[in-house]
This record gives structure tokens, C-alpha cells and sequence, in this order.
């Protein structure tokens, strides 16, 4: 088993993760007003679109975890680059609301073979308990992917239209993301002894893994929902548009400070003390937005500093807690409801925030603050 990553490893999957994220995930938010207006369609149509892919991905986790587990998370990882080049040029020639569908879903097949859940699972399979660290190093490298992606799409969008950005994308992962992803190693057949549960993981009740598949349920729903409408709910507070899109772009160097600031100085502690303060910060956020006027810019701060630390503990958390054996299946099984609640965050969210305004962050606030309860009812091991 490999047991020093080194830095090339975890920039190597951080760069790819960061073209996956930036020409998957954050796709609709630049693209789903011009799709949806040259195609005839409401945006909803392309919002659902997107959703059917994410539930795709959901459906697809464990089986992509235990593919992971078995032979390694290489050959998945460079499937996932062919798959979402052919889903791109699916979507660059869509010309209704069929064939949108047809290429989203194809997309999800992509998203769920390449984005975080595959890409921890292979370094769990790589490193057994000591992925920690190159996990918490890939989320740092890839949390740029909105902040390079959306002006990158939007770049080409306003240029040459939405059909060639699309098509953009599909050839970066030609070009770029399958031969980074053919530098990752060889997983062994099979995990050592070392890295089995009984090396520093204790055996869990079952309860445990139902409360963390809740934390990140409600993590993975509210960041789902903050990316999809975070300028118009800011706006909603009553900011103007300039300010709330100046605003919402923090939220991508807000993610890649706190998990620097996690790697540093939190890397000494258990997961489930980050995984604590990441839970709290988006609550105290829209606490200080409600009711102290705090500019939008402080909440998409706290936002974004929560969201890049959840990311981690999706990660870390799983490890720390189960142990590497069966590190990709179990982290399937755990973010299943997470991918299924994501999938319907843009259209739920949406009409909440028609429905209720900026009123709607206390749905998300709730949530957050029960995951803050669920991670302060499991108890950290002794060292």
C-alpha cells in the first residue's frame, strides 16, 4: 500500500476534480437561462433535468464504491472523463426537451463515476486510514472549480454561446482530465492487513452511520441549494444584483481558506470536531444576515468556510469512524440520501424562495443545526 501521496498525487486528482466539479456541478447555474431560451423550454425543465442526473448519481453511488473497492478507482475515474465528454457533446447538440434529458442523464452516469465520492473512495483504496490528509488536499485544490469555472463558462457563453461552451468542456476532458487521471497509481488487489477496521477504527452501531447519511444529507441539500440560488437569495435580502453575484463568488475562496485552515490547524483533532464547526457556520451566518444586518458578503463567507469543511468530513468522517475495509461501498451507502436530496435542492429551494424569500434560510439554518446535534450525539474515540 502506498503510504506517502506525496503532493504530485493530490494535485494530480485535484486538478481533475476541479475540471469534473466545474463542467458537471456548476454547469446549470451559468447555462439553464440560455439552454432553456433557445431551446423554448422554462428553466425548470432544465433545473429538473440536472436533478434526474443527480438521482442517477445517488443510485449509482455504492455500486461505483464497491466497483472502487474491488480494482481501484483509476480505470473508474478516466470511464468518468470519456463519459461526461460524450454527455457535454450530448448536451452541445440537444435540440429539445427529450434530448436534454437524455444528455443529463448520461451526465449523471459521468458525475457519479467521477466527482468526490469516487474520488475519496480511490484514495481510501490508495491509502487506507492515512488518506486523510490527501483528502483534505484535493477538496482544496478542486474548491476553486466554481471560481475558475463560472467565469470560464460564462466567458465562452457570452462569446460563442452556450452550445460551444459545452463543447468546451468535452474536449478538456479529452485533453486534460483523462490523462490526469491515467497518472494515478495502480491499486493493489487486495488491502492490506493494516488497513483493516480493527487499526484504529472500533466497531459502530448502526446508528451511527444513519446519523452521519442525516449530516450530510442535510450538508449536501443546503450547499445544492445555496450554489443554484445564492445571488437571487441574496438578493431577496435586499441587496442589489451587482453586489449579491460580487457576493456569491466568495464562497469559492471561502472553501479553499477553511480547509487550508482545517489542514493546518485542525488536522490533530478527530473529524468530528471540524465537522462540528462546519455544521454551525452557515446557521450563525444567516442568524447575523437576519438579524444584525451583517452584509451578504459576511454570509456568503461563513456559508462557503462550512460548506468547503463538510466536503472534507464527507470524506474523513466515513474513514475515521468505519475504517478503510469497505471504505468505498460504506461511503456510497452513507451519501445515498445525500445525493437524493441534493438532486431536489434547485427546484425545492426555488419555490421556497418564491414562496418565502430570504425567509427560506431558516429551513436551511434547521437543518444545518440538527446535523450540528447528530455529530455532538457520537462520541470522538479515545486517542
Amino acid at each position: 500500500m502506498i503510504r506517502s501521496p506525496g503532493a504530485g498525487l493530490t494535485l494530480t486528482l485535484g486538478s481533475a476534480q476541479t475540471l469534473a466539479w466545474a463542467s458537471s456541478y456548476y454547469l446549470p447555474a451559468i447555462l439553464a437561462g440560455p439552454m432553456a431560451l433557445e431551446l423554448g423550454l422554462s428553466t425548470r425543465w432544465v433545473f429538473g433535468a440536472f436533478s434526474a442526473a443527480l438521482l442517477l448519481v445517488a443510485m449509482l453511488g455504492p455500486s461505483v464504491g464497491r466497483l472502487i473497492d474491488r480494482q481501484g478507482g483509476r480505470g473508474v475515474l478516466m470511464a468518468s472523463n470519456a463519459i461526461m465528454a460524450v454527455g457535454l457533446l450530448a448536451l452541445a447538440l440537444a435540440q429539445g426537451a427529450v434530448t436534454l434529458v437524455l444528455a443529463w442523464l448520461l451526465m449523471g452516469v459521468g458525475m457519479a463515476l467521477g466527482l468526490y465520492d469516487a474520488a475519496f473512495a480511490t484514495l481510501g483504496r490508495l491509502l487506507g486510514s492515512h488518506a486523510r490528509a490527501s483528502i483534505t488536499g484535493v477538496t482544496l485544490v478542486a474548491g476553486f472549480a466554481s471560481t475558475l469555472g463560472w467565469p470560464i463558462t460564462a466567458f465562452i457563453e457570452s462569446e460563442w454561446g452556450w452550445r460551444a461552451a459545452c463543447a468546451s468542456w468535452a474536449l478538456a476532458h479529452v485533453v486534460l482530465g483523462m490523462p490526469l487521471n491515467a497518472r494515478l497509481p495502480k491499486a493493489e488487489r487486495a488491502l492490506s492487513s493494516a488497513s483493516s477496521p480493527a487499526s484504529g477504527a472500533p466497531e459502530r452501531p448502526r446508528f451511527t452511520l444513519l446519523l452521519l447519511a442525516y449530516v450530510f444529507a442535510a450538508g449536501w441539500f443546503v450547499s445544492t441549494a445555496m450554489a443554484a440560488h445564492l445571488p437571487r437569495l441574496l438578493q431577496e435580502s435586499g441587496v442589489s444584483l451587482s453586489v449579491a453575484i460580487a457576493a456569491a463568488a466568495l464562497v469559492g475562496p471561502a472553501q479553499v481558506a477553511a480547509r487550508m485552515g482545517e489542514f493546518v490547524l485542525l488536522r490533530r483533532f478527530h473529524p468530528l470536531f471540524a465537522g462540528r464547526i462546519a455544521t454551525t457556520l452557515h446557521p450563525v451566518g444567516a442568524g447575523l444576515l437576519t438579524f444584525f444586518g451583517m452584509p451578504a458578503a459576511g454570509f456568503a463567507l461563513l456559508h462557503g468556510a462550512g460548506n468547503g469543511m463538510m466536503t472534507i468530513a464527507s470524506g474523513t468522517l466515513p474513514l475515521a469512524l468505519f475504517g478503510p475495509q469497505g471504505f468505498g461501498r460504506r461511503q456510497g451507502l452513507i451519501m445515498m440520501p445525500a445525493r437524493a436530496l441534493q438532486a431536489l435542492a434547485p427546484l425545492l429551494f426555488g419555490l421556497l424562495i418564491d414562496q418565502w424569500g430570504a425567509a427560506a434560510l431558516w429551513l436551511t439554518s434547521l437543518l444545518m443545526l440538527a446535523a450540528t446535534l447528530a455529530l455532538l450525539s457520537i462520541p470522538a474515540p479515545r486517542r
